[in-house]
């Protein structure tokens, strides 16, 4: 016997799984870019336009809506927006010069970083099934950092699983620190801080400059250029598109549970794939291919298991 709640929980998943797909599609198609935009400028000038454009765009939108963005608690808000910022540092880095694919999926083992970070620091105990998801994700985070890519593992495509641990201190901060906060008032400060890290990286760049390589291999250690249409358009495109995307992520968890959600994120991993392909023809390997499968096979594990 069915009750009457039974069908809107079922109607709010579905719904819910059309707006994680509509993040996916939209952080995989902005994300493939940024390569167009290191070969024009640095990673510290992206950051801090970056912001600036998403503070207009966000401002004009809480002004509409009515939004309250300033934080209850401002220690705590800068403290989660940092972890999730040096996140946000390590994973565009790797843009320039890996597959956005790949990077997502060193991205995706925040999940699994959680549940270890929860066992031996929080003391929660594992099941054997969340254990399993932990092999089975880093055994798919290997194939795709390393001969899934046809190169071997190094520091440098180990640093994507760098930024998923990051990421996932962050994710715990949120809980631990931030239960009382609007989900505007943190993707604020998340963009506010990645503004900061800009701002200090063009500084310092400007104090001690390096000798740049041309192109996207000097993305990183690049100070401030005068800016060109190219970037300036795709990094305005960038911060409206992960705007629209986080506000489709923000209204799913919101429509329904946020186990059930979760399961539905790793559709990113596909969706930067596609976009990889369709618009510079990047095709993954096999072993790739099979590694991405591993990863999403472990955040379903995990998200089922922590029902």
């Amino acid at each position: 016997m069915t009750t009457e709640a039974e069908p809107r929980a079922v109607n709010a998943t579905i719904l819910a799984a059309f707006l994680i797909l509509g993040y996916a599609m939209a952080i995989g198609f902005t994300d493939n870019y940024v390569q167009l935009i290191a070969r024009d400028a640095g990673l510290w000038q992206f950051f801090a336009t970056r912001t600036a454009f998403g503070f207009v765009i966000l401002g004009a939108v809480a002004a509409v809506m009515g939004w309250r963005l300033r934080p209850r608690n401002w220690a705590a808000v800068a403290g989660r927006s940092a972890l999730h910022g040096t996140a946000m540092i390590v994973y565009f880095g790797c843009l320039a010069f890996l597959p956005v694919a790949t990077v997502a999926a060193g991205l995706f083992t925040a999940p699994i970083f959680t549940l270890l970070i929860s066992r031996f620091i929080f003391g929660q105990a594992l099941g054997p099934f969340r254990i399993l998801g932990v092999i089975l994700g880093f055994g798919g985070a290997m194939l795709v950092l390393g001969p899934g890519q046809g190169t071997l593992l190094s520091p440098l495509t180990l640093l994507p699983i760098g930024a998923g641990a990051l990421y996932a201190l962050g994710n715990i901060a949120t809980r631990q620190w931030c239960a009382g906060e609007t989900a505007e008032t943190l993707l604020i400060g998340f963009f506010g801080a990645l503004g900061v890290f800009g701002l200090i990286g063009m500084a310092a760049f400007a104090l001690w400059p390096q000798e740049v390589p041309a192109g996207a291999d000097g993305f990183i250690i690049r100070g401030a250029v005068w800016p060109t249409s190219t970037f300036l358009f795709w990094t305005f495109v960038q911060a409206a598109g992960s705007l629209l995307g986080v506000g489709m992520m923000i209204k799913a968890y919101q429509v329904a549970e946020a186990s059930r959600v979760a399961i539905f994120e790793y559709v990113i991993l596909p969706a930067s794939a596609f976009w990889a392909y369709v618009i510079w023809g990047d095709v993954l390997a096999p072993t790739a291919v099979s590694g991405i499968v591993m990863i999403f096979a472990a955040g379903l594990i995990i998200a089922l298991r922590g029902r």
